[in-house]
């Protein structure tokens, strides 16, 4: 079994460096790694200044991440997202707040943050309500009227 974790690469048009240091502040067990620049060579092709942030190596509670200065050729849209599992209504409030601050909202428990990454702030607990029979429609419904999860409210569905 390879032990090897995977780093996922968030491509930003110029706002690597920015991003890390956002996601950083909000996750525990964060930090930012290295940064790289880019070099006078190939700026035909990367068409990047010498010396602009390249990439940033980060850690968000222990899964680390590249964030790349791409340029403007392609944008973050709902096909992939990071999900926040979240014990408690407090954790869901936290990340749900910190991350719409200057994004925006969407439905059941999505958002977009400010760079156009998109986010799932989840309760643990909803796979273990959706998988009662009886919980298991009304839980739905519930849920899919929310935009930021209300763990009371699924509790009493």
């Amino acid at each position: 079994m390879d032990s090897k974790k995977l780093t996922p690469c968030l491509w930003f048009d110029t706002q690597a460096e920015e991003a890390a240091k956002f996601y950083v502040s909000i996750f525990k067990d964060s930090k930012i790694g290295d940064i790289s620049r880019y070099p006078k060579e190939g700026s035909d092709v990367h068409h990047m200044g010498e010396g602009t942030v390249m990439t940033v190596d980060f850690v968000l509670n222990g899964q680390p991440f590249l964030a790349l200065n791409g340029g403007p050729a392609f944008k973050f849209n709902e096909a992939i997202s990071l999900s926040i599992p979240c014990e408690t209504q407090e954790e869901v409030d936290y990340y749900w707040n910190k991350l719409t601050e200057g994004g925006e909202e969407s439905m059941c428990g999505w958002l977009k943050d400010k760079y156009g990454l998109w986010w799932q702030v989840v309760p643990t607990i909803l796979p273990e309500l959706l998988k009662d029979p009886q919980k298991r429609g009304r839980v739905m419904s519930a849920f899919m009227q929310m935009k930021k999860f209300d763990i009371g409210k699924l509790k009493n569905a």
